[in-house]
């Protein structure tokens, strides 16, 4: 099986540098139990990557690989070892962490930190936030979160649809009928995730995840119609927030010489982001019931997730087929004709 591998246009990704803790705590406050106990002078300051870190060496002196830029989360650990210490050790060991440009620090499963200590985070700027979360279950909140907001990320002009739990990305030049497919989707059960402008984010090696944006989110443009909301219109259930993007489904006019798979044997992707995903052309021509054709693109993919694969299947029958056929010829001299029992109708 050949697999034809295409570049996609418009797919330059976007990252991230950097993000304000204040960004970071209104966004995540209310899902993640956050209140902010010192250092509110220091929201402004910046977050440069995703990663965490857990600074019980630096506290217990060694700082020559202290990870200070990024996040500081303490544990039971970090809480457990400064509670060990006398005040006046207590208040250096901290000094000593907060000598460094720290963007903000992060107490779990409601801990608390000394009043002192807290005094030493406002004058230096280092905003702490207490979670009520167990350590564990905060690092994984905070880990997602600050993952969604540096990595790669691509701007892709289409439709995205969740149809029949596969998340189908529409593309193809602007006015091909791209909405006009979501809508008809939508109107046959189907859930929008997002039209026109869909974001979509890389999460982990080979997953992207797709949504829209905050300002057009499920709003849809039908031309010769205008604006329309689909929330509003067919209610909770046409709509999702996010989906993983799962097939490509290339949208474009018919050529006679257009050079369309017939059987499906020769597998052609569409590279996001660095990933490769089923791509499908699929030729616009007068009386072509796209919507079907969708859905059904959705349904052979699930086949073939899980294993059975209709193109690998008919190569196989008919290889048998022929197999057998020629034997039979070589043994009879004579055509053979298929016989179906007692059929006349």
């Amino acid at each position: 099986m050949a697999t034809e591998t295409r570049g996609w246009h418009n797919t330059q990704p976007i990252q991230r540098e950097s993000i304000t803790v204040r960004h970071f705590f209104e966004s995540t406050k209310d899902r993640f139990r956050l209140t902010l106990l010192a250092g509110a002078e220091g929201l402004d300051n910046l977050i440069t990557e995703k990663n965490l870190h857990r600074p019980g060496l630096a506290l217990a002196g060694y700082v020559g690989l202290f990870t200070y830029h990024r996040v500081q989360v303490f544990g039971n650990t970090e809480i457990f070892y400064l509670r060990s210490l006398s005040i006046e050790d207590r208040i250096k060991a901290f000094s000593t962490l907060a000598g460094f440009a720290i963007p903000c620090i992060v107490l779990t499963s409601g801990s608390e930190l000394d009043r002192e200590l807290l005094d030493i985070c406002d004058e230096r700027k280092i905003p702490v936030f207490v979670s009520k979360f167990e350590t564990t279950k905060a690092i994984y909140f905070l880990s997602d979160f600050l993952e969604d907001q540096f990595n790669p990320q691509a701007v892709i002009h289409g439709a995205f649809v969740d149809v029949y739990g596969v998340g189908v990305l529409f593309v193809g030049r602007s006015g091909i009928g791209k909405s006009e497919v979501a809508l008809d989707l939508i109107e046959r059960g189907h859930r929008l995730v997002a039209d026109d402008v869909v974001m979509v984010t890389q999460k982990g090696e080979n997953i992207l995840m797709g949504a829209g944006t905050d300002l057009v989110r499920h709003f849809m443009e039908i031309r010769g119609l205008g604006l329309i909301n689909v929330r509003e219109m067919f209610g909770i259930r046409a709509i999702r927030f996010q989906k993983r993007v799962e097939v490509v489904v290339e949208l474009e006019e018919w050529h006679a010489d257009g050079d369309y798979t017939r059987t499906g044997l020769d597998e052609s992707t569409a590279q996001i982001l660095g990933v490769d995903l089923p791509h499908v052309r699929l030729p616009i021509i007068t009386g072509k019931n796209i919507t079907v054709i969708a859905e059904v693109i959705a349904l052979n993919y699930l086949l073939k997730h899980y294993g059975y694969d209709a193109s690998r299947e008919f190569a196989a029958k008919l290889e048998q087929v022929l197999a057998e056929r020629g034997a039979n010829r070589a043994a009879s001299g004579d055509r053979v004709i298929p016989y179906f029992e007692h059929d006349f109708e």
